[in-house]
């Protein structure tokens, strides 16, 4: 969210106050639709004003700039009239109030009525305050599909009382989404899925929303070794491990450690426990696997997923050989994405590298991403070359 005229600290503030500006407009009775709108009012008022006449306390300033913009709008509804006698009146002056209603907006915007696309949206338009263009590309769909998704999950949330406890882990799953979303356009939505989880991480005391932050600190240290120059996938065996974030990787250990010690394991958890190991092995071959596929067999008692049992498979493949692997995945659903991938590699680290060939062939057909279906696809012609040569 560059701005010409404002620094970058005030801009980091700008986008990290806008939950509790937009959830203190909706508590005190505005529709969510309107009060986001009259948010965005506010900060184009405050991009405008903030270089020349900075507010001792921007969020106030912001809140009542808001408030002024929601009545206007207000009034400007016949129907809405009735109630414009009811909320017509600004916020006493003052500081802004302490009470942090950010969580109380992350459970609004993932809340279950909406479709996870249509949450990821509402959540990066209304807590991440960036704009429907900055989200259509992200999200790789046109502006113009995208204005209807947010549009859409507007008006479903304004019919929404923001006076109960939401489900905290409705929330952890849309901003698990936000992360897998990745890389696109100018937003990096990785990156923005963590400052997300940090702002949440303040706003909700639970050891699995620790959890998740640790999670995605560790997967993003090893973003920088995962692609090379041409945008080919590298295995997490062929990584240059040099170029992992030794800062990410601390950080993420440290947060995990303090939720696991809190004895309330969960999903996050677990699966942060198994970025934790492969990210303090020195090389490939130290790789603990033994743990990995215990920490597994925990994940699997949380959640049964069958995604989980064939990550399981292919840990227990590297942990007590290949054959022990595809016997783990013999009970499994050869439909299951990646089911084929899995059993080509195990074919292949059991020498069978005919059927390895020919099963890596079959997984790029069946790729969700270029990048993948090209590294499937590349593999499959190394193991031919290497019979041909045979």
């Amino acid at each position: 969210m560059a701005v010409a005229g404002m620094d970058s600290a005030d801009e980091a503030q700008l986008r990290d106050v806008i939950p509790g500006v937009l959830a203190t407009l909706v508590r005190r009775g505005a529709d969510f639709a309107t009060a986001e709108d009259a948010v965005q009012e506010a900060l184009v008022r405050a991009i405008e004003t903030w270089p020349d006449q900075r507010p001792d306390d921007p969020k106030a300033w912001l809140i009542i700039t808001a408030w002024r913009r929601f009545v206007d709008l207000s009034r400007a509804d016949v129907a809405r009239r009735r109630r414009e006698a009811r909320v017509s009146a600004d916020p006493p002056p003052g500081p802004a109030p302490r009470t942090d209603d950010t969580l109380q907006l992350y459970f609004l915007c993932a809340h279950p009525s909406l479709t996870p696309a249509s949450a990821v949206a509402l959540t990066l338009r209304a807590v991440g305050g960036l704009t429907t263009r900055q989200i259509a590309q992200a999200c790789l769909v046109p502006e113009s599909t995208m204005a209807q998704r947010i549009s859409r999950a507007k008006r479903t949330v304004s019919q929404v009382r923001l006076d109960r406890p939401g489900n905290l882990s409705t929330v952890l799953r849309v901003l698990y989404l936000v992360f897998n979303e990745g890389y696109t356009g100018d937003v990096d939505l990785a990156a923005e899925a963590i400052r997300l989880a940090r702002q949440l991480a303040a706003a909700a005391d639970d050891p699995e929303v620790a959890g998740l932050l640790a999670l995605f600190l560790l997967h993003h240290a090893r973003r920088p070794a995962r692609t090379r120059a041409d945008g080919s996938l590298v295995p997490l065996a062929e990584q240059d491990r040099s170029l992992w974030r030794r800062d990410l990787i601390a950080e993420g250990v440290a947060v995990l450690q303090a939720a696991l010690a809190r004895d309330r394991l969960g999903e996050y958890q677990a699966q942060a426990a198994i970025a934790a190991l492969h990210a303090d092995a020195q090389t490939a071959d130290q790789t603990d696997w033994v743990q990995i596929v215990e920490w597994y067999d925990e994940l699997v008692k949380l959640t049964d997923s069958p995604v989980v049992r064939l990550n399981r498979a292919v840990a227990v493949g590297e942990a007590d050989g290949p054959h022990a692997g595809l016997a783990a995945l013999a009970g499994l659903d050869a439909s299951l994405p990646r089911y084929t991938a899995a059993v080509a590699y195990l074919r292949e680290r059991a020498g069978d590298l005919a059927e390895a060939a020919r099963l890596y062939s079959e997984a790029a057909s069946q790729a969700q991403t270029l990048a993948e279906r090209n590294h499937l696809t590349l593999r499959a012609a190394t193991l031919r070359q290497r019979l041909s040569s045979r």
